[in-house]
């Protein structure tokens, strides 16, 4: 089996949706007593978590697809890197279509990197508290 292969096969094993960094917010806002949907498709992009109540969604991005700056988690792959650097391109600018889209339709945006869930779990949820509840103005 070569690298291909092997890249191929670990690529494909990589869930879009109801991933763990996705069910430890999840967690995280439940505990909290906040109700919310999942993967809402009514609203652009499809957002990881929509609470309507507070006309706000939450995506949680993987570092590497969504290239968070300066993390580093955002590596690129060696080989075939014309393909990866397109397909990385292509992730960002649909992200930031997406988001002028809700932002545009008056629902805030919360982003929360896969990184950011490698440290505090109080820390996160008091963040994640503030973001919802305490919009900026």
């Amino acid at each position: 089996m070569d690298v291909n292969d092997t890249r191929s096969r670990n690529m494909a094993a990589i869930k879009s949706k109801d991933t763990l960094p996705e069910r430890l917010v999840r967690s995280i806002l439940h505990r909290a007593g906040f109700r919310f949907r999942k993967n809402d498709p009514r609203l652009p992009g499809t957002p990881d978590i929509h609470l309507p109540k507070w006309k706000c969604v939450i995506f949680v991005n993987g570092c590497f697809w969504h290239r968070h700056q300066n993390c580093r988690y955002t590596t690129t792959p060696k080989s075939n890197i014309e393909f990866w650097e397109k397909k990385f391109r292509a992730n960002v600018e649909r992200d930031a279509r997406k988001y002028s889209v809700l932002a545009a339709q008056g629902v805030r945006v919360i982003i929360i990197w896969e990184c950011e869930l490698n440290g505090s779990i109080e820390h996160l949820q008091k963040q994640l508290m503030d973001q919802i509840t305490n919009p900026a103005e």
